[in-house]
């Protein structure tokens, strides 16, 4: 009588089990089917602080591994910029490939590129900012600006990526997304690591925003 309990109880924590996973896994395939959109197009515009500076680029930033600081707004206000949260050991690192492409093919047509390692995400850059430069120059050549490290997460989020993700009304949720503001630092664009740099999106909205 006691095995045959002892069954009946452990049948039916299997089955329960069962009941769970298999919930699990229909939410999860509800989930991949469902279309996202990956992209946000509508135009935002940035507020402008008193010294003339939109908030978006308001910043002073260092080089990657480097301690020398760029002022984004003297140096960037006036070009098309993709500010862009990169990995190293991310799934979506050969998009530097496209970014260095997009960077060379418009960089003299008024497009800059900005990338700023982060390792918020499933620990994907963990590494020491000389490392990543090394990393990024050597794998890629990218030639680009980097910046120092930063965290892209809503949570935490720096100084930077609070403004950019306030504005958007979307943070990053994973490495490699994209945000794209024209030449007033108004947001114009801000896509999902799954949108990569070279799609028909990105680009048209550079090439019609461009000086």
């Amino acid at each position: 009588m006691q095995t045959k309990a002892r069954t009946n109880i452990l049948s039916h924590k299997l089955f329960k089990a069962f009941i769970f996973f298999s919930v699990v896994l229909s939410l999860g395939l509800m989930l991949l089917l469902t279309p996202v959109s990956v992209a946000k197009t509508k135009l935002v515009e940035s507020p402008i602080n008193s010294n003339g500076c939109p908030t978006t680029l308001d910043f002073k930033l260092r080089k990657l591994g480097k301690s020398e600081e760029v002022n984004l707004c003297e140096t960037y206000k006036g070009k098309v910029v993709l500010i862009v949260n990169t990995a190293s050991k991310c799934g979506f690192t050969d998009q530097f490939d496209g970014l260095e492409s997009l960077y060379k093919k418009y960089k003299d047509r008024g497009l800059v590129v900005l990338g700023f390692p982060s390792n918020d995400f499933a620990n994907q850059d963990p590494e020491n900012e000389r490392k990543i430069a090394d990393f990024c120059r050597l794998t890629y050549g990218v030639e680009f600006p980097m910046f120092q490290k930063i965290h892209a997460a809503e949570k935490g989020a720096s100084p930077l990526y609070k403004t950019l993700g306030g504005i958007a009304g979307e943070f990053p949720k994973w490495n490699f997304h994209k945000y794209l503001l024209d030449t007033n630092g108004n947001l114009i664009g801000s896509f999902r690591s799954q949108e990569k740099p070279n799609s028909k999106k990105i680009v048209s909205l550079i090439e019609k925003h461009l000086p």
